[in-house]
């Protein structure tokens, strides 16, 4: 599996479970400050874009993990 992915679905895990976890609406709500955590994730994705630094990124890359190059494939 490339960094690529992994990265998207840790993204997503975390976001998907912070946002369950801090609305109200959700069966497994605990607090609204887990929203701020969503916010970051967001954050990170975002600057990560423009200036192509992501710490689970160099982190994946020490543990062997490949870049294929292409973030999709068609």
């Amino acid at each position: 599996m490339s960094i690529e992915r992994i990265v998207r679905i840790v993204a997503g895990f975390f976001v998907l479970i912070s946002l369950g976890l801090g609305a109200e609406a959700s069966p497994i709500f605990v607090n609204h400050n887990f929203l701020w955590f969503t916010a970051f994730v967001g954050a990170n994705l975002f600057q990560s874009g423009f200036t192509n630094l992501c710490p689970l990124v160099n982190i994946l890359r020490k543990f062997g993990f490949k870049e294929t190059g292409t973030a999709c494939k068609a």
